[in-house]
């Protein structure tokens, strides 16, 4: 890139004192000149080339490490037909039903496959989604690593929660509803996408030196664009389904019914129509670690295993690319926080929030992520919140899983 002819794209931050490394890398990918506009979240930290809490709009372009390597990774909320009790009275069998339903780890599967129709698509249209089709097949259903759990919880329905109208919180009355909360993507095929397209837009793109290597793009009307495009599209299908599979087989193992679901997804990219400096144009929007806020869109944003999470509906700002923040974002790398903490430390904490954690590593602890509440006080205008998710029990990846968020 030619530095003296860099223009950098606007962009707005939400949040006070965030780390300066990552507002460094929001700088950078706005200097891009695919770029067009760009917003920081509140929950912003240092990730490859775009920052966790990022949001850029391209034009005709999409570059695979602003999408992230763990494509389309998720949330979703769902509400249980069951009192509040049964996280006492039933403490066992839900305990049992996260164990036996869903695998943590890296290379986390299932020996007796789970059956979703997104195994019946063509996954042939490029090379490395046929070669992971195997993999891909036999991680679905299992939640992975790093950041990535499943909980039971207590969602609270406040009474003076902003009217919600059609959404599916409306049928809900004011409130406390047993509900099971769950994190992960795409698993390793996600990976294996994300290590291809990049592998290859840096290949396009040599003029691209530190630090910008890791915000090559594709060009949408290339080959290899659409390509990306397409699998990247399949990943959100995946990790959907993936989703699906772990609240159903969980709700179905307790004999439960469903009262209602939320979910969304992040680390993706979508085209979508944002005024720009007075005009409407298409744009390549990426979300890396943000979350859709578009007027009415429904979403989750997680606090820790030990802090609350929030269910919010969008504003549809347009300075935030109708985005908000994904979760609290971490302080501190996760190298610093095993050398940090011990159990003793945290303990004691988890006690108090009234928090079992059935298994985690000390680099997931509530002590390595940002208070939720300042995040949510900051990112007030872009969200409505109309619910408030309290973990009661928790798993993760057993202490020394790679990390794979």
């Amino acid at each position: 890139m030619n530095l003296n002819e860099i223009v950098r794209a606007p962009c707005k931050q939400w949040g006070t004192g965030l780390d300066q490394p990552a507002i460094q890398q929001m700088e950078r990918a706005c200097e891009l000149p695919i770029s067009v506009a760009g917003a920081l979240m509140p929950d912003a930290h240092v990730g490859y080339g775009l920052p966790i809490g990022g949001v850029l709009a391209t034009a005709g372009a999409v570059i695979p490490y602003a999408v992230g390597v763990d494509i389309a990774c998720r949330m979703k909320l769902t509400v249980l037909d069951c009192p509040v009790s049964h996280l006492e009275d039933r403490r066992d069998a839900l305990v049992g039903a996260i164990e036996a339903e869903t695998r943590f780890g890296m290379g986390a599967k299932f020996k007796n496959r789970r059956q979703h129709a997104v195994m019946d698509e063509s996954w042939d249209f490029s090379p490395v989604t046929r070669q992971n089709k195997d993999r891909a097949w036999a991680q679905l259903g299992t939640s992975g690593s790093g950041n990535h759990f499943v909980e039971f919880g207590v969602l609270t329905v406040p009474s003076e929660a902003p009217a919600s109208g059609g959404d599916p919180l409306s049928g809900l009355a004011p409130g406390s509803y047993l509900a099971l909360l769950s994190h992960s993507g795409s698993r390793g095929t996600g990976a294996a996408v994300c290590a291809h397209y990049s592998k290859l837009a840096k290949e396009r793109h040599p003029e691209l030196v530190s630090p910008y290597t890791h915000l090559a793009w594709l060009d949408l009307d290339s080959a290899e664009g659409q390509e990306y495009w397409a699998a990247m599209e399949l990943m959100g299908r995946y990790a959907a389904a993936n989703h699906r599979l772990i609240h159903q087989h969980i709700a179905r193992n307790l004999g439960l019914e469903v009262r209602l679901d939320v979910e969304n997804h992040h680390n993706f990219a979508w085209k979508e129509t944002h005024v720009i400096d007075g005009v409407a144009r298409e744009l390549v929007v990426h979300r890396k670690g943000a979350t859709p806020a578009s007027a009415g869109v429904l979403g989750v944003i997680p606090g820790s295993m030990a802090s609350p999470g929030f269910v919010v509906r969008g504003r549809g700002v347009e300075a935030s690319l109708h985005s908000a923040s994904h979760g609290a974002g971490r302080v501190m790398s996760r190298t610093k926080a095993n050398a940090t903490f011990q159990w003793s430390d945290v303990t004691p904490r988890l006690r108090e929030a009234g928090v079992e954690l059935l298994s985690a590593g000390l680099d997931e602890v509530p002590m390595v992520y940002k208070d939720i509440h300042q995040v949510m006080a900051a990112q007030s205008d872009l969200v409505d919140v109309l619910a408030r998710f309290d973990p009661r029990i928790v798993k993760m990846a057993p202490v020394g899983e790679q990390a794979e968020d």
